[in-house]
């Protein structure tokens, strides 16, 4: 997983480290050099009683006065400048857009890594891969870390039963995703009920009920090009008389651009005012998956997005873009073909891949 995203992220640590060294090696020379000048000029105008208190150490006498000074240098800190670090920073960059992260948000990034590093003092002898990384940590962080949301007790708090519509594109695993939250939502105790509101594609209503006969789980349908926002509605009133916890609506895929199938989906969240609008589309599609998330978010503010097929994404590009692009937190990832293969999704367990 992220496999690319973390080799060049690996080979930016790697050779801005490698920089980070040599200024610090300058740094060394520099203060070194100037504490001989100054030791030296101090021994030809004092006596030894006078001598600073950098050369007037506790040591054997044998100890040079290079060996103290250096052993002072290593005790202080050095500045990071700008210099040398620009070429760097446009390769990070670069590295960024070939993983398919949305240029707004690499650059985001390239930013925010240079106010973590230009001007700080660091340690001199301090491991220089460990700063490069953290500065690329933090700075990862903050554009994945939009507002936070507890799904789990959102879920938790909020009136029964509990009504989520999942939209997107076609073909990008919204139906298994609905009966991998089916299957976590059993696996919490909670009651279910799947409405079947893909009445647009062949066979999507046969898949669904394959997967709610599986799960042991109700289902609500009707005939093949029915109004989908009819379907879930039903759903909600079967959960209120049967006090079930949980509504599940798939629908149908669609564009953006598809105009009227568009407005078929803003009538479903304009009837049924879903808890939850959760948009689903897969890791690997990368910037194409940010620009339609942009889109279906303008056109159909949802709460969140899950992605699928994320244990084959190697670039990383759409789960570190989205987030900072619409606004709204990454909720799951699906990561494999069964049921169980669905992670909730936490910034720092995407940092702590990107870096393992």
């Amino acid at each position: 997983m992220f496999d690319k995203l973390k080799q060049k992220l690996g080979g930016f640590k790697k050779a801005l480290g490698s920089v980070l060294e040599s200024k610090e090696k300058e740094a060394i020379k520099t203060e070194v050099q100037g504490k001989i000048e100054e030791s030296l000029k101090v021994q030809e105008t004092s006596t030894a009683e006078k001598v600073s208190p950098l050369i007037q150490e506790k040591a054997p006498e044998k100890v040079g006065i290079i060996g103290k000074i250096k052993a002072a240098v290593f005790e202080q800190e050095f500045i990071i400048g700008d210099s040398g670090l620009k070429d760097h920073l446009w390769e990070l960059e670069m590295a960024l857009l070939e993983s398919d992260v949305a240029l707004p948000v690499a650059e985001k990034i390239v930013e925010s890594v240079k106010i973590e590093l230009v001007g700080t003092r660091r340690k001199i002898g301090s491991d220089t891969g460990k700063i490069v990384e953290e500065a690329l940590r933090k700075s990862i962080l903050k554009v994945i870390s939009v507002e936070s949301f507890d799904f789990d007790a959102f879920v938790k708090k909020t009136p029964k039963p509990v009504s989520i519509v999942f939209v997107g594109v076609n073909g990008t695993g919204k139906t298994t995703t609905v009966a991998k939250m089916a299957d976590r939502f059993k696996a919490q105790g909670y009651s279910i009920v799947i409405a079947a509101g893909d009445t647009f594609r062949a066979g999507a209503i046969e898949q669904i009920d394959r997967h709610a006969e599986t799960l042991g789980i109700k289902i609500i349908k009707h005939q093949e090009g029915a109004d989908p926002a009819a379907i879930i509605y039903d759903a909600i009133q079967f959960a209120k008389a049967k006090h079930k916890d949980i509504v599940l609506a798939d629908t149908a895929g669609r564009l953006h651009t598809n105009i009227n199938l568009m407005d078929q989906l803003k009538k479903v969240c304009r009837v049924n005012n879903p808890s939850l609008i959760i948009f689903v589309d897969e890791a690997i599609a990368g910037n194409d998956a940010v620009e339609r998330a942009k889109m279906f978010n303008d056109a159909v503010p949802f709460h969140g997005s899950i992605l699928t097929k994320a244990d084959a994404d190697s670039k990383g590009g759409a789960a570190i873009s989205i987030s900072y692009t619409t606004g709204k937190p990454i909720m799951f990832l699906g990561i494999g073909q069964t049921y169980k293969d669905l992670v909730k999704f936490e910034p720092q367990w995407l940092i702590d891949r990107l870096f393992e």
